[in-house]
């Protein structure tokens, strides 16, 4: 029977951290690894973890694969400190450890708690992450967005849902899209990406029509119609900061 470690990577998530652990008590290892937290989170995970280290911080990629390093088995739960696993998840994951899977990793369904429900419309779900994998053959990649767990063999799919506690609030949303739509546009400048007019004015509206229509958010009332926007507002803010550092490049820079 293969044994689990879940590894999580924090800084400041006091109000968080807790419950993260507590969701993966069942697991056979839990480690913790914080980038210099100026609240509470190393006090309160250093009871619930079995391993908590503060390390420097050295980006999404780097600090995930340096987390799962430190693990003591090679099957590995990536989570995040905003995430819980359910009961019925953590099930699913002990009921297929009763042997070795023959799959190398599995994407796991992650549902988003936002504006007072559980979006299951848009863009945001199932919104499936490879976040179950064998270290022995999967690692993180990426640059500065879109990082994920690139698995040499086969990979799978459970049924069972991860929680997402994304955002607080409106407020907390729109600074999170500022920070990651900079982070986007700067990785789309150094892949010499180029930002069109076509790209600001109609990938946008095409991203509306996506989450509010196709992706059916219009079942969930006013509050479909904002996370549609603001979906479409993160797509049109990327390629407006693109612009922006294209403006901005001395004319030796890639375009």
């Amino acid at each position: 029977m293969p044994k689990l470690s879940v590894t999580i990577i924090t800084k400041n998530e006091a109000s968080d951290i807790a419950a993260a652990l507590q969701s993966v008590s069942w697991a056979d290892e839990r480690i913790v690894v914080d980038c210099g937290s100026t609240d509470d989170t190393v006090a309160i995970a250093t009871p619930l973890a079995d391993k908590v280290v503060v390390h420097e911080w050295l980006g999404y990629v780097a600090q995930k694969n340096y987390a799962a390093s430190l693990a003591s088995h090679d099957w590995i739960l990536s989570l995040d400190a905003d995430e819980r696993v359910t009961p019925s998840l953590a099930s699913e994951i002990q009921q297929m450890f009763r042997q070795e899977p023959p799959q190398r990793g599995f994407r796991i369904p992650r549902v988003t708690w936002h504006l007072g429900r559980w979006i299951r419309t848009t863009d945001w779900y199932p919104d499936h992450q490879l976040r179950l994998y064998d270290r022995r053959a999967a690692r993180w990649a990426g640059r500065h967005v879109h990082e994920g767990v690139k698995v040499d063999g086969r990979v799978g799919t459970l049924r069972s849902e991860l929680q997402h506690y994304a955002y607080r609030d409106i407020a907390e949303h729109e600074e999170t899209i500022d920070h990651y739509t900079t982070l986007a546009a700067q990785q789309m400048f150094e892949e010499g990406r180029y930002a069109s007019a076509f790209d600001v004015v109609l990938q946008p509206a095409f991203a509306f029509f996506r989450n509010y229509i196709l992706k059916r958010g219009f079942l969930d009332g006013s509050v479909g119609l904002t996370i549609s926007r603001m979906n479409a507002h993160y797509v049109a803010l990327k390629f407006q900061k693109r612009r922006q550092l294209e403006s901005r490049a001395p004319s030796h820079e890639p375009r």
